[in-house]
């Protein structure tokens, strides 16, 4: 069950910690995926890991494509290079994503602008060029990763929570005008989850944060990898404009 054979997938973000743990579960799900950031020089040496790991599907080595995101013309032309790559695209994953933090009275438009424009604006530009291959083929998943803060808020990040809970209603809106062409629109919204970045806070920070989570403890990327591999397959065809939640209990959003 949950095998991704054929499928063509986009993961952007895909050299970072969670970006990494998505690709590499649907890559092993047999799907052929296409990874995007910004630092080629990163996304080249996991490419060569993902393929030492996992192997290749029959259809072809995986492959890199370097993409800033916050430059629109690069955005523009993601879709077209995944295209031109993969030979098509089944799968998209939305899972790069920025963070300006400061507190709103002392938050810079540039800060604001920058967190929406990689977090929310691409994400849409994404979809919408998506939509049109998917559509042809009368099949497509949309996968967009938000955040819990994104349904509780997080003092400090008005401009993250923002966007995050921008891309849930994108979301919602887009699965209602494709859903009769066979192509489904998801959120997962992790919560807490061990990366480069939480493993650099000290004991008494990770014990903080820990209290807060009923399983009393972070995930890690695998969590939301396999999340998503499910909602990327065709047994998950029924479901759509969904957020699942991957939080350990910290947040149990109805």
């Amino acid at each position: 069950m949950f095998r991704l054979d054929g499928m063509n997938a986009l993961v952007t973000g895909a050299s970072g910690g969670i970006g990494s743990a998505i690709a590499i579960a649907l890559a092993k799900q047999g799907a052929r995926v296409a990874l995007s950031g910004s630092n080629g020089d990163k996304l080249r040496a996991f490419r060569e890991q993902l393929i030492s790991e996992v192997g290749s599907p029959e259809a072809g080595d995986h492959v890199e494509i370097t993409c800033n995101l916050s430059d629109k013309v690069q955005v523009e032309e993601l879709i077209p290079a995944t295209l031109d790559t993969l030979g098509g695209i089944d799968i998209l994953v939305n899972n790069a994503g920025i963070t300006r933090d400061g507190l709103a009275m002392r938050m810079k438009d540039e800060d604001w602008d920058a967190v929406v424009g990689v977090n929310l604006e691409a994400a849409f530009r994404l979809m919408r060029a998506s939509a049109r291959p998917m559509m042809k083929g009368r099949f497509g998943r949309i996968i967009n990763i938000t955040s819990v803060v994104g349904h509780t808020g997080n003092p400090g990040q008005m401009n993250y929570c923002a966007a995050k809970a921008g891309l849930t209603g994108m979301t919602k809106s887009f699965a209602q005008e494709v859903a009769s062409r066979g192509i489904t629109a998801n959120c997962v919204a992790p919560g807490f989850i061990r990366t480069a970045m939480t493993t650099a806070l000290d004991e008494k920070q990770t014990e903080t944060i820990n209290a807060k989570i009923p399983m009393g403890k972070m995930g890690d990327g695998g969590d939301i990898g396999a999340a998503c591999a499910f909602l990327a397959s065709r047994e998950a065809g029924y479901i759509t404009g969904e957020t699942m939640h991957v939080n350990g209990g910290m947040a149990m959003v109805g």
